[in-house]
């Protein structure tokens, strides 16, 4: 079992990390339950807070089901919190994904974050015949009737695109108050104000925004939801997608841009550099500092591969240099 999250502290601000299971290849690694195991074994000795798997149906590489790769992580995974980050409700349809993320809930003692958004792929929504025109007015319909159904609100009065089942889905989950959910924006004003009506808490992408973005979407959302806020515990904040390498080399980070990421995302090599943890260690340290800043309480970390040798690496000469 997994004892307190290690958690790291600048003054008053405190972050913890997270990380992504390896659902895709980057090189030579394969798909297989040892490699998930592995990732999750070293996330659990290294003390980190949560596991987190996101969704593609049909991806440039091979992508392994999010929700069946946290399954098969829960037994291996200690007190680990279980989020997705992010399932897509509006595709796998409100019910069916409620049913799943219940049965995660139960399965490790109510663990669960669920953690959703609309997705921005053309191709997942040609893979299960949705029109992607209609991706908002489906995504805002699909995450309250999704809410209803982990226990976090009311249903609706009527819906268009998806039926709220007349009975109820047992066996609910087993947190108190229902799963949390959370919504992913990349931080348009439009988006904040979805994420302050509708969650539990806001999901940013790391290769999409920069500490100072993150801060100031931050702070509108806040302002967003202040005239009647959900709880009284503040509103929690978490970066996803954080593409990892600690290296020292310079060449080796390069490579890595260049070779890995870069054809991933097809982005330029020089989009990527500042805005992810690739390179030494004390620059990963720097960019992970801006982000508790931020008034981000959570990173999760997607190592390039290598992962135990990664989450390790973080763990022993990252963290200590935020520490300090």
């Amino acid at each position: 079992m997994a004892g307190t999250p290690r958690r790291f502290s600048l003054g008053a601000i405190v972050m913890d990390l997270g990380i992504h299971l390896p659902l895709m290849e980057f090189g030579n690694e394969g798909q297989s339950l040892a490699r998930l195991h592995g990732a999750v074994d070293a996330a659990r000795e290294c003390e980190y807070a949560a596991l987190s798997a996101n969704d593609h149906f049909v991806f440039g590489t091979p992508w392994l089901d999010g929700p069946t790769a946290l399954a098969a992580a829960i037994e291996r995974s200690g007190d680990l919190a279980l989020a997705t980050t992010v399932s897509l409700v509006a595709l796998r349809g409100p019910v069916a994904l409620a049913k799943a993320l219940a049965a995660l809930d139960i399965l490790s003692g109510g663990r669960v974050i669920a953690g959703v958004g609309p997705g921005s792929s053309l191709r997942d929504y040609g893979a299960v015949g949705v029109p992607f025109a209609d991706r908002w007015s489906r995504f805002e319909e699909s995450v309250r009737v999704l809410r209803a159904l982990l226990g976090r609100g009311a249903a609706p009065e009527r819906t268009h695109y998806y039926a709220m089942p007349e009975a109820e889905l047992t066996p609910a989950p087993v947190q108190g108050g229902g799963i949390p959910l959370w919504i992913g924006s990349w931080g348009s004003s439009a988006g904040l104000r979805r994420v302050a009506r509708l969650a539990d808490g806001w999901l940013a992408s790391a290769y999409n925004t920069t500490p100072e973005r993150f801060a100031s979407a931050r702070e509108q959302l806040v302002a967003e939801r202040t005239p009647k806020p959900r709880t009284s515990g503040g509103f929690p904040s978490a970066l996803a997608t954080m593409w990892t390498w600690v290296t020292e080399s310079r060449a080796d980070r390069e490579r890595v841009l260049r070779d890995v990421l870069s054809p991933l995302l097809q982005r330029e090599p020089d989009e990527l550099r500042d805005q992810l943890c690739i390179g030494s260690a004390e620059r990963c340290a720097e960019l992970l500092s801006e982000y508790a800043r931020a008034g981000c309480d959570r990173v999760y970390l997607w190592p390039l591969g290598d992962e135990p040798r990664q989450l390790e690496l973080v763990a022993d000469k990252v963290l200590p240099r935020i520490e300090q």
